[in-house]
């Protein structure tokens, strides 16, 4: 009886561990998510002059190099491949940056992603060398996706009263 009782109180004790990594994970999310909306709609309460040079800053500092637009607060970044080259495939990375004048002292920065893949494909088989000067078929998803992570990195660096505020915010999130 008492090791049946003791192995019910083990398995209850485990399930109720579980359950808090599982519950503490999810909140974990939610607090993630929360600050990627609020990244998403942030606005600087400083001029578009003064926010621009560090937004490009951040992109600099990961190795990306770029070209402004012709006009306004816009630059593109060129591909970038990230991580290890794999015979699975290789991705490569590009930024487009905006700035946009929200009214007097006020402005907001956009990051947008894009994905681009190149996979070799299969070792040859047929005893034919491979030329090295084949070009291998590359992917590219056409899209640019918003980067909330990046846009909350800026936002850490360039307005830090905001992002503890944020931060305040998530915290209480359950």
């Amino acid at each position: 009886m008492n090791l049946s009782m003791s192995r019910r109180g083990a398995a209850a004790l485990l399930m109720l561990v579980a359950v808090s990594f599982t519950t503490a994970g999810c909140a974990g999310r939610r607090r993630e998510a929360f600050l990627h909306d609020k990244a998403r709609e942030h606005v600087y309460r400083k001029p578009i002059a003064e926010v621009w040079p560090q937004a490009l800053a951040l992109l600099k500092e990961r190795g990306y190099s770029f070209r402004a637009g012709k006009e306004g607060f816009e630059a593109s970044t060129e591909f970038k491949m990230e991580g290890a080259p794999s015979s699975l495939g290789t991705t490569y990375v590009a930024y487009l940056v905006r700035g946009i004048q929200k009214g007097p002292g006020q402005c907001s920065l956009e990051y947008w992603k894009r994905i681009s893949t190149e996979s070799r494909g299969a070792d040859n088989t047929t005893g034919r060398r491979t030329e090295v000067n084949d070009a291998a078929p590359r992917t590219d998803t056409g899209n640019f996706n918003r980067d909330e992570e990046l846009e909350w990195e800026l936002i850490q660096k360039v307005d830090s009263e905001s992002a503890n505020a944020l931060k305040a915010q998530a915290e209480k999130l359950e």
